[in-house]
């Protein structure tokens, strides 16, 4: 699984016609059986055919045919394109992850997040869905202090952690500042059209999508090919 960089183009929604920085969107291509395959690392050949990252749009543009429409060929997607998407992406997150500490730039266990979080070296906090609240909150507290807060992400039990990190106990976990958790971060903005990032009961702000800016036709550049 191949990682990529900042998206720094912009493409086209299929569904709303609006154009969107990269990194806010699905990238699909046709499949050499006419089906429709989503590329999330942008690397497959074939003509890229892109849909806004979240649940509703992949679910329309796969409903209302608009990948044939686009393409101009007899292409056939799956009325279960979103759940497949979600997946995916669920596991380039989950990879990500278990690249992230074998670079060195993960921290797992309480009192090591704690003093990566002191030091202000923390890009985002992972903690498990099902972990402790009391823990948890602990840390929240401690970041509340950092400059900019961090993110926190929560969309994983502990055994999804676990397996993806190697560990038998995942609970809490940071990702230090740098360029892997700039494109994990990438990952998991894409993954939250699809899936809450953390429960509803944690009282966090929802992660928001990358700010999508000026579009092209208004700073004069026009979508890319």
């Amino acid at each position: 699984m191949g990682a990529f960089a900042a998206a720094d183009r912009e493409r086209r929604d299929l569904v709303t016609r609006q154009v969107m920085d990269e990194s806010c969107l699905i990238r699909f291509v046709a499949g050499p059986d006419g089906s429709v395959v989503p590329d999330l690392a942008r690397n497959l050949p074939g003509r890229g055919l892109w849909v806004a990252a979240d649940r509703a749009s992949v679910s329309e543009a796969a409903a209302k045919n608009l990948f044939a429409r686009a393409a101009k060929a007899p292409l056939r997607a799956p009325s279960d394109l979103a759940d497949l998407v979600e997946r995916l992406l669920v596991r380039r997150v989950l990879d990500q992850l278990g690249l992230a500490r074998r670079e060195g730039v993960l921290i797992s266990g309480f009192d090591s997040c704690a003093d990566a979080i002191r030091g202000g070296r923390v890009a985002w906090m992972i903690e498990a869905a099902d972990g402790s609240a009391d823990g948890r909150d602990k840390l929240l507290r401690l970041a509340r202090h950092q400059t900019p807060v961090p993110p926190v992400c929560g969309a994983f039990g502990a055994d999804d952690l676990g397996l993806a990190l190697g560990l038998e106990n995942a609970i809490h976990a940071v990702l230090l500042k740098g360029g892997r958790a700039e494109r994990w971060g990438q990952e998991v903005r894409r993954l939250a059209g699809f899936r809450p990032i953390a429960p509803d009961g944690w009282g966090l702000p929802p992660v928001a999508g990358r700010d999508r800016g000026p579009t092209a036709e208004a700073d004069g550049r026009g979508p890319a090919p």
